[in-house]
């Protein structure tokens, strides 16, 4: 039986689901299984694309490594990149202060990609290859009309929240 979870923009009370791809991405799935519930602060990328992400600075889950990578996420992809506090060191990753970021030890980046077109290529670190551990399989078209809202709206207040389906 497929794992499932949800993943919601909670101001915007918009959710979908997603099957985890245990088969391809084993250890991620398994490192955010474990972690959640999760919720953080929401944020549009601006390199990649079409991507809206959370930044959890607290994550105590088992860094997975490598795994199913790409640079080149596909719209429905779920992925995990992870990051120290000094990978983030330029403001524009969305901490207020420097201190902030940089005062933790390991940031994971949860995202969830929904367009077409998208490269995770960054201007200070190059690639960024991400681990798709997840595929959005219900509530699609609600949740691009909700990033593409988070996009031409903005992000400030908006949080993600991703949780298993089962709500344990």
């Amino acid at each position: 039986m497929p794992r499932l979870i949800t993943i919601t923009l909670d101001r915007r009370q918009v959710s979908c689901t997603a099957r985890l791809l245990d088969e391809v991405a084993p250890r991620t799935c398994a490192a955010v299984w474990d972690a959640l519930p999760v919720t953080a602060p929401a944020f549009h990328g601006k390199y990649a694309r079409n991507e809206v992400y959370g930044l959890v600075t607290d994550c105590a889950a088992a860094e997975p490594g490598p795994e199913n990578t790409t640079i080149t996420p596909i719209p429905r992809d779920v992925c995990w990149f992870s990051f120290s506090g000094d990978d983030l060191g330029n403001p524009a990753y969305g901490f207020e202060a420097e201190g902030e970021h940089r005062a933790a030890g390991r940031i994971v980046d949860l995202a969830i990609f929904y367009g077409r077109n998208n490269l995770l290529i960054n201007g200070d670190q190059g690639y960024v290859p991400g681990n798709v551990f997840a595929e959005i399989t219900d509530g699609y078209e609600q949740m691009v009309a909700a990033c593409q809202d988070v996009w031409m709206g903005g992000a400030r207040g908006e949080t993600l929240t991703f949780a298993r389906a089962d709500g344990s």
